[in-house]
């Protein structure tokens, strides 16, 4: 078994592929799939950053008009923003220039292969094939491929079957998602994975100020920059707490909220409104959350409930 969780078994054919358009998305899949002998035969790209991300990830792949990667391929990837893939699928379906046969993907977590339906109906298989993963636009969104769980829609068993096959050779995992949950499904991913990011970044803006103008062996330790001393001091914890809750669920909930310290949460909502009245916001609302989870005190509810949210 190799890097990309390969085994010896005999290779499916090797598919021609056909991406639109050179985002994060589409080279980081491209170029997991070319790793396993696929060949990305052609590829569209408009901004000077997308042409530089597929000569650089995509170095043997043509750049080319929407309308000619889609006519030569056998697999046609659409890799292309939620706000932007219907048009573009209409728009395909419009010309026509999609062969009957062509496996035709999206990667949009939202929607499933319903949105395919104009290309479906001159002959195409659709299929929703969702990273369910954070790209950046380097080459470590490739390799955390081989480790991630995509998921997954198809319209009968012949094209879920495809569709797995497709995320087992990058050494992923396939997860079915039905055609009706797939809203509910991006939902949840982005409620764990976009909000986490804005959580942790107003909790580094208040520990910096926190932190401010102390030091440490001699050398200031508060810096703008990503990768500063409020990070270093967030990471294990974050890091540990993540892991508790995915391994023993609610349970994992500890501090002022878990144990119903009404005047602690007060004392916190108070400073934290002097750094930032929107930080505090975010704090109240998620301390909300936490204690209905954990079916919090009167007094402490009282505050979190507070019809004017005024301390």
């Amino acid at each position: 078994m190799n890097s990309f969780g390969i085994t010896n078994a005999p290779a499916p054919a090797r598919l021609t592929i056909g991406i639109v358009s050179a985002g994060r998305v589409g080279t980081a899949i491209g170029a997991a799939l070319e790793q396993v002998g696929h060949v990305v035969a052609a590829c569209s790209a408009v901004s000077e950053a997308s042409k530089h991300r597929a000569r650089t990830r995509l170095p043997e792949s043509r750049i080319l008009p929407v309308d000619e990667v889609a006519a030569h391929c056998e697999l046609l990837v659409l890799a292309v923003p939620d706000s932007e893939l219907n048009e573009l699928i209409r728009g395909l379906a419009a010309t026509g220039v999609v062969p009957r046969g062509t496996l035709v993907v999206h990667t949009s977590g939202a929607h499933g292969v319903g949105i395919l339906a104009p290309l479906t109906e001159l002959g195409a298989t659709p299929l929703a094939i969702h990273p369910a993963m954070t790209f950046t636009g380097h080459d470590e969104d490739t390799a955390r491929l081989a480790s991630t769980c995509f998921g997954i829609t198809a319209a009968d068993e012949i094209g879920y079957a495809v569709a797995q096959s497709l995320v087992l050779e990058i050494g992923g995992e396939p997860v079915r998602v039905s055609e009706e949950m797939r809203p509910l499904y991006h939902a949840a991913l982005a409620h764990g994975s976009n909000h986490l990011v804005t959580l942790v970044a107003d909790a580094v803006e208040a520990l910096r100020v926190a932190l401010e103008g102390q030091e440490l062996l001699g050398q200031q330790v508060v810096d703008s920059a990503p990768g500063g001393v409020a990070e270093r001091v967030l990471q294990p914890l974050l890091t540990a707490a993540l892991d508790n809750v995915l391994r023993r669920g609610p349970s994992a909930l500890t501090g002022p909220v878990a144990r119903g310290d009404a005047e602690a949460v007060a004392t916190h909502l108070r400073v934290l409104a002097d750094v930032d009245p929107r930080i505090a916001a975010g704090y109240r609302a998620l301390s909300l959350r936490s204690a209905q989870r954990t079916g919090s005190k009167p007094e402490l509810m009282e505050i979190l409930e507070g019809a004017d949210h005024g301390e």
